[in-house]
């Protein structure tokens, strides 16, 4: 035997010797989170790809946001655009439903009643992985199969012996139904058809277009406002429909169709598609998206005997890498602000930008495990910055939509430039984060938006929005006037955080003044404090406290607060807890108020509030961000062990591995991004603090794989659900005085230790 040969053997032999690595693929549950009011979908997609193809069961009301909800039983269609657990809804694009005979109009649930074609379907024939559906329609006997490239979604319909098997393509639709201002279909061969659609919705002037290709030859029927227009083969109009009849089929024929999806045009589509989905065999795109999906995964390596608990958080890393999502094209084209079309070889624009969510934990997650990716968003927000006039609040499609407060794109730029992820124009960062802040209305694309189904302005004034008055107060009085301003306290809590990352940017970029001015903005949430009441509360112009004054009130978007009240807002001073506890009068009444927090009772009052206020502990709201870093501030006045108690009592309690396991929308990633890293063992409660709060982990060993090569573990030793409290840490040997280490000891590599107990290790 030759030596080759004989290494080969050996080779082979011990292969089969060693345990093959469980795939984290696996754990993943993409049902997660379709139920109660998460507003995630189950459909495939690729990490941060353009193409979003799952079911729709109901377009109408909060729970269709995601346009799927688990508990229907009924679905639309397939459509290739989704926005993960947001709280509006958008997108919905291109609906295929394949069927057998006659089209059924059956579909009515929740909130949506209107009755709709499609197919009652059965849970029990659903399969969810990453990268894949599948579910049985179970009135046209059609399995439908689901999968992904970046830029493609790719269908495979195993029909039953049938003489009328055919598809709907409706371009009508949409999540939350919103104004198709204009649509167009062309047949272009037997097996070929493009189209488009330009929609006014939470996006005021969105562009869609697609490319499909199917495997089988059809004929096609196109309909116009519910005509058939018979041997016509391109229409335009703001409501159409195509039917296509592939004629007989056999037991368990399958027909594929390929369908790319582009922002720019339908070339843009057909491009789209021609590169990245060539071939036709549908099980080697699932494999290719199975393999992208488990490198990604494979960045965080947890163990673990609880397997539910690795279902939980691999679930909710697959959740983390859903959005931002590309928008440019495989050419490198894409769609500007304002509009126009652009091209860059090295530029990637991206989409989908819950900054008021995701600035929390889901980014600071990212310069752990991709940093390099988060660069490239914060580029795409500076690119976006140059367009239209402004850093996004919330882009959606390459359009400003004025949802939400803060601005929370400085939040990203300055925490991944504080980690030292500078790969981006510094300059203009400096001068966007400052544009941010100042109360100035010109040179901002949104002005021109107009509200394009009657060419008036956008009815939710996206100016006003973008550039409210409030900054101008903020700037001068110091405070927000709670009569000249809405919701004031949360945004001047806001304001005050964002101010004081733009001042650690000035000190960093030698900008003095800056410096000053900044940090002194940056404690303008002392102007919020109501001593005799203990709580942020709204002051009018007058300088006196708006009353009646109720702690537990909530009025959703028509009070002092945002989606949330008194109670939850009253801690968002991230960046200055020891001023905070100034104001609170020392330590001993600044513990006990914060105790009160978890203990109180959990109801909200009023008739209008907040649907968002979820996942109660006290008044502790778990599914709304404005709490999510109230529990690491007890790590900040040395009292530790309440942290990793409340830590453990939101991970164990409001994360489920069930459709409900979600206690509030997902919110693009954040609310799975606060599990991810609390359920390692750590957080970033104040991004822009290059540092991280210990709390409580829930594995026996943690493995992150960095971007430079290296790896950063994190061991826990006698850890079981009674022992959640930190007896001792070391870092890479060395005793942590303190329950805190920094991003450069993390990114240096190495080993941190945690050992547990059942009993609070009281100082």
């Amino acid at each position: 035997m030759s030596i080759k040969i004989f290494f080969i053997a050996l080779c082979i032999i011990f292969a089969s010797c060693t345990p093959a690595r469980e795939k984290l693929i696996e754990y993943v549950d993409p049902f997660i989170g379709t139920g109660q009011h998460g507003h995630t979908f189950p459909g495939a997609t690729l990490p941060h790809g353009l193409v979003q193809l799952s079911p729709d069961t109901r377009l109408r009301g909060w729970d269709a946001c995601g346009g799927y909800h688990h508990d229907d039983q009924s679905l639309l269609g397939f459509s290739h655009t989704h926005i993960s657990g947001t709280g509006i809804g958008d997108y919905g694009d291109i609906l295929f439903l394949p069927f057998t005979g006659e089209l059924k109009k059956i579909v009515r649930n929740g909130d949506d009643q209107v009755t709709r074609f499609g197919s009652r379907f059965s849970h029990e024939s659903e399969e969810a992985s990453p990268g894949y559906y599948k579910v049985t329609l179970d009135d046209y006997s059609v399995m439908a199969e689901l999968t992904a490239t970046s830029r493609t979604g790719i269908h495979r319909y195993t029909f039953p012996t049938s003489s009328e098997a055919g598809l709907m393509i409706d371009l009508t639709t949409s999540i939350h139904e919103h104004k198709c201002l204009m649509a167009g279909l062309k047949v272009i061969s037997d097996t070929e058809i493009s189209g488009m659609k330009h929609m006014a919705g939470w996006a005021p002037d969105r562009y869609v277009y697609f490319h499909a290709q199917f495997s089988k030859p059809f004929t096609a029927l196109l309909e116009v406002d519910g005509k058939n227009e018979p041997g016509v083969n391109e229409v335009a109009s703001q409501n159409i429909r195509a039917i296509l009849q592939f004629g007989n089929t056999k037991q368990e024929e399958q027909i594929v169709a390929k369908v790319g999806i582009s922002f720019v045009d339908e070339a843009g589509a057909r491009m789209n598609l021609e590169k990245e989905a060539a071939l036709w065999d549908f099980d080697l795109f699932r494999r290719g998206a199975e393999e992208i999906w488990e490198e990604e995964l494979s960045k965080i390596e947890v163990k673990s005997k609880d397997e539910t608990v690795k279902t939980i958080f691999y679930t909710g890393l697959y959740h983390t890498m859903i959005t931002p999502s590309i928008s440019s094209d495989v050419d490198g084209r894409f769609r500007e602000m304002g509009q126009t079309i652009s091209q860059s070889a090295e530029y990637q624009n991206y989409t989908i930008f819950s900054l008021w969510d995701t600035f929390r934990s889901l980014h600071p997650l990212y310069t752990v495990i991709a940093p390099d990716r988060n660069e490239a968003m914060i580029r795409s927000l500076l690119q976006k910055y140059e367009e239209g006039g402004m850093l996004p609040m919330w882009e959606l499609a390459s359009n400003y939509t004025g949802t939400m407060i803060g601005y929370h794109a400085v939040s990203v730029i300055v925490d991944a430039y504080m980690k030292g992820y500078r790969d981006f124009d510094l300059e203009k960062a400096y001068e966007a984060c400052k544009r941010s802040s100042i109360y100035d209305t010109s040179d901002i694309s949104a002005v021109l938006y107009p509200y394009l189904v009657e060419r008036k302005p956008h009815p939710l004034g996206i100016t006003n929005e973008l550039m409210p008055i409030g900054k101008q107060y903020k700037n001068t009085t110091g405070y927000i006037p709670s009569d000249r301003d809405n919701m004031s306290v949360a945004k001047g809590l806001e304001y005050a955080y964002n101010d004081w990352l733009i001042a650690q940017f000035a000190r960093e970029m030698g900008e003095e003044e800056d410096y000053k001015r900044y940090a002194e903005l940056g404690k303008n949430y002392k102007h919020y404090f109501d001593a005799s009441s203990g709580f942020m509360r709204g002051k009018l112009e007058d300088g006196s406290w708006v009353t009646p004054f109720n702690p537990s009130a909530s009025n959703h978007f028509k009070t002092d607060y945002c989606e949330g009240n008194a109670w939850q807002w009253t801690w968002f001073v991230p960046h200055d807890i020891d001023g905070l506890v100034a104001l609170m009068g020392g330590k001993k009444k600044f513990r006990a108020k914060l105790d009160s927090l978890f203990f109180v009772s959990s109801d909200i009052e009023g008739e209008q509030a907040s649907p968002d206020i979820t996942g109660m502990i006290g008044q502790y709201a778990h599914g709304n961000e404005p709490s999510h870093q109230t529990a690491h501030i007890y790590n900040l006045i040395g009292q530790p062990w309440k942290t990793q108690e409340i830590v453990d009592e939101i991970m164990r309690r409001l994360y489920l591995a069930t459709p409900d396991g979600i206690s509030g929308n997902e919110d693009c990633g954040q609310m799975s991004a606060w599990y991810v890293l609390n359920s390692m063992g750590f957080f970033s409660y104040c991004p822009g603090i290059p540092e991280y709060s210990i709390g409580r982990p829930l594995f026996d060993e943690v493995k992150i794989q960095l971007q430079n090569g290296k790896q950063f573990t994190i061991k826990t030793t006698n850890n079981s659900d009674y022992n959640k409290y930190v007896q001792s840490a070391t870092l890479n040997g060395k005793t942590l005085s303190r329950l805190f280490f920094s991003h450069q000891e993390l990114v240096n590599g190495g080993v941190l230790e945690l050992h547990m107990g059942a009993e609070p290790k009281v100082n």
